[in-house]
């Protein structure tokens, strides 16, 4: 797999996983809830979706050849990049008006 399809891949995997925990009730998309799910837990599956997508890049990056070491700065520029992702199913969720 060619880099720049690593990345488009990573990328809409950033997009899906960040909009998910907004979209549906469900515990990380799989396991019914019977009651909703608050904001504390939109947000804690959120960081699991981070990470989810983290470890995505980094498999494909191995599978590229060499890790390269990331600081504090590409870990905050990262999670700033996913909550903007974010931001249209939290939009839905919680500010979008249902009339009916």
């Amino acid at each position: 797999m060619s880099a720049s399809v690593s990345v488009w891949l990573v990328l809409l995997a950033a997009v899906l996983a960040a909009n998910l925990p907004f979209i549906n009730q469900r515990w990380l998309g799989l396991v019914p809830r019977s009651t909703p799910k608050s904001l504390g837990i939109h947000l804690l599956e959120l960081v699991i979706c981070y990470g989810l997508v983290g470890a995505l890049g980094l498999a494909l990056e191995k599978a590229d050849g060499q890790i390269y070491p990331q600081g504090w700065e590409f870990y905050a520029t990262t999670g700033a990049l996913f909550l903007t992702l974010a931001f249209p199913g939290f939009v839905y969720r919680y500010l979008y008006k249902r009339h009916g």
